[in-house]
């Protein structure tokens, strides 16, 4: 897969590629990751990007000029554009599962009072929201939804498993999970979990991702029905 991230400030994404999972996928090259500044298509001589909104208002849009030649810079027929936004889709697991199977991802981030309404209009395929909330810019989004999708892509993980347990892959919380010490502060490991009858590790396991689930999150209970 290729992540190509259009944003303002590509420094802030330098770390990436020594972060844990992602760092690996980038390693074992399951996943190119490149961040391309906005500014450098901008056609003014001080790179300015942005300008006053049309009809007033406070802050400064971002013009789409710069926006849509960096969109077109690193389109290919295999894109999918995505805008960071908290007007988006929130994202959940189920969004990340479809765009794992993506080749190549261009997500833009805004920045400012947001982007001009015609590049989302005409030039976006896809808007995601990583919460109710508003953020300075989509560069933290941005990090979200990558580590959420590399995750989920061949060989990044030791194996399956390491997802398809865990909380919202299957619809429902993960169940609690333990380790050593066999007591702290006494506290005990449940005795099924040392048992070694894995038929009956499986059973506790799904009965107790149902019941954290509804203690937790009983929307998502509902939701699955």
């Amino acid at each position: 897969m290729i992540i190509d991230i259009l944003t303002l400030f590509p420094e802030f994404f330098d770390n990436l590629y020594n972060y844990s999972i992602i760092g690996r996928a980038i390693d074992n090259n399951t996943v190119n990751i490149k961040s391309t500044n906005i500014r450098d298509f901008s056609k003014d001589k001080h790179k300015k990007v942005d300008d006053y909104p049309f009809g007033g208002g406070p802050g400064m849009v971002m013009m789409p000029g710069p926006i849509y030649d960096a969109i077109n810079h690193v389109k290919t027929k295999d894109s999918k554009i995505i805008y960071l936004s908290p007007q988006g889709k929130p994202l959940n697991q189920n969004i990340a599962n479809s765009l794992a199977k993506e080749k190549h991802l261009v997500l833009l981030c805004g920045h400012y009072e947001g982007i001009d309404n015609r590049i989302i209009e005409n030039y976006i395929d896809m808007e995601i929201s990583i919460g109710d909330y508003v953020l300075t810019g989509g560069e933290i989004p941005a990090l979200v939804l990558i580590d959420c999708i590399t995750r989920l892509l061949p060989n990044v993980l030791s194996s399956e498993e390491s997802f398809m347990d865990e909380s919202h892959y299957g619809g429902l919380l993960e169940y609690p999970q333990y380790t050593r010490p066999r007591e702290f502060n006494g506290h005990s490991v449940p005795d099924v979990l040392l048992s070694g009858n894995h038929k009956e590790i499986a059973n506790w396991r799904e009965k107790e991702s149902i019941r954290v689930t509804f203690e937790k999150r009983p929307d998502l209970i509902n939701h699955k029905k």
